[in-house]
């Protein structure tokens, strides 16, 4: 087993002890609603410290039932999950996309004996060579080239 396989997999056995501890260890059974949302016991503490507190704003759909808003909730946390987890794979293939195309770049230039490396010596000389063998329309005395100080320069 390879440290990454055994990090996924104690990262898991940790995710597993955090949903399942709660519920062995009967956290919240004291509460009439034991797993109420962050929201529903703000409401409360805010009520019983300040029982004439009006809240500012009202939320625009209210759920006819908590099963219903866990549903709701759970499907958005399902739609996060996908949209995250689409970047990170498109993230993931553009790498090895690119590692593909680097390797395949680099083995073409191994098999023509280049060895990828710019030592400047086989470039300059090829550029140089190609340079003065091929002749330009200035140098034909054509004018038809641009040249430096001409027209459209």
């Amino acid at each position: 087993m390879n440290r990454n396989t055994k990090i996924n997999a104690l990262l898991l056995l940790v995710v597993a002890a955090l949903a399942v501890l709660p519920l062995a260890l009967g956290l919240g059974d004291h509460k009439e609603e034991p797993f109420a949302g962050a929201d529903a016991e703000a409401e409360t503490a805010i009520t019983e410290l300040q029982p004439d507190y009006e809240p500012w704003f009202s939320p625009l759909y209210e759920p006819p039932s908590g099963e219903i808003e866990s549903a709701l909730f759970a499907l958005q946390a399902a739609l996060g999950a996908g949209v995250l987890a689409y970047y990170f794979g498109l993230r993931r293939g553009r790498r090895q996309g690119a590692a593909r195309a680097e390797a395949v770049g680099s083995a073409g230039a191994g098999a023509r004996g280049d060895d990828g490396a710019d030592d400047g010596a086989d470039a300059d000389a090829g550029t140089a060579t190609a340079a003065a063998a091929t002749p330009t329309a200035d140098d034909a005395g054509g004018g038809g080239g641009r040249s430096a100080g001409g027209p459209g320069a």
